[in-house]
């Protein structure tokens, strides 16, 4: 007959290595050759230049001083609404002048930086915050899920444009104000969809294994679910980038922006409104600016929703 302590010492050595194959199906997967999805991604031209485009637009948003071929602030008026492809003492106006003789492809490279400045930052405060509290709500239920779902709703309850519009208003334009009113209107997409999730997996058995083997709450959340569940979180964080672009060029086209000397695609965009019918590339360049990035990053989030779901035949 067996000493109860080797069977207690057998038995923990099997839930321990249990819980090791059961932990983290995610991390299991992620050595599955990875340069097949290089190699799929190299074959996708139309990826592939997505990828591209947002690169430029990247290095505009970081350093625009370094594409940009004029100051996009200096002004002369003897220059002023010169069409696309013009020619100045000071070289060639590739995409025109605005009203004051101000360069509009140096105003769309340097609105790069806020647009992607607002639209990063308010992810991931949007993420943090929403992550965290779906993380909590789906865990631990009862009340908790009811404040957080209470909260849910009424915010829901409201148009997303008329909250930001009015919070804004209140707050006063200015960069750190855009980026809180983004960042606090849009998480509720991610709480609703964490809190799906960790309801689906608080019941699976690398759960169950760690609670077994005296995991705390905190270490279950971090270090079994939330790797679990970032792959419905990198979908949602491409498309809201995407959203919080247009979001903000819709607030800064509104007067409601970063203000100031700031220069953004939605503010060029206002500027050139009351021009339109005579000089239409000044309102039209920075709106191409805008729908080639959104449609660039839209492009992007759809290849890689294919590529992580695990149900889609890749060639």
């Amino acid at each position: 007959m067996r000493h109860p302590a080797a069977v207690t010492s057998a038995s923990e050595d099997g839930m321990q290595q249990a819980a090791a194959r059961l932990r983290s199906p995610v991390l299991r997967s992620q050595g599955r050759a990875p340069y097949r999805a290089l190699h799929r991604l190299l074959r996708d031209k139309v990826i592939l230049a997505s990828l591209l485009l947002l690169a430029l637009v990247a290095t505009c948003g970081a350093a625009p001083g370094v594409l940009a071929p004029l100051d996009p602030h200096d002004q002369s008026l003897r220059h002023r609404l010169k069409p696309p492809l013009a020619e100045s003492p000071e070289g060639r106006y590739w995409l025109g002048t605005d009203s004051l003789g101000r360069d509009v492809l140096s105003r769309v490279v340097f609105g790069a930086r806020v647009s992607m400045l607002v639209a990063v930052s308010s992810v991931l405060l949007a993420g943090s915050i929403g992550v965290t509290l779906g993380l909590v709500s789906g865990y631990f239920r009862g009340w908790i899920d009811d404040v957080i779902g209470w909260l849910t709703n009424v915010q829901l309850s409201f148009p997303f444009i008329l909250i930001a519009v009015t919070v804004v208003a209140v707050l006063g334009p200015g960069l750190r104000n855009l980026i809180l009113v983004l960042g606090v209107t849009t998480w509720v997409v991610y709480g609703r969809v964490v809190r799906g999730e960790v309801l689906a997996a608080r019941s699976r058995d690398y759960v169950e294994a760690a609670r077994v083997l005296g995991a705390g709450n905190s270490r279950i959340l971090v270090r079994h679910i939330l790797p679990n569940i970032v792959t419905p979180l990198i979908i949602i964080t491409t498309f809201e980038v995407a959203r919080i672009i247009i979001a903000e060029a819709a607030l800064s086209f509104l007067g409601l922006g970063a203000g100031g000397s700031a220069i953004s695609w939605g503010t060029m965009m206002a500027d050139g409104r009351k021009d339109l019918a005579t000089s239409w590339w000044i309102a039209t360049m920075p709106g191409i600016a805008i729908m080639l990035t959104v449609l660039a990053i839209n492009l992007l989030g759809d290849w890689v929703r294919d590529e992580l779901d695990p149900r889609v035949t890749k060639a």
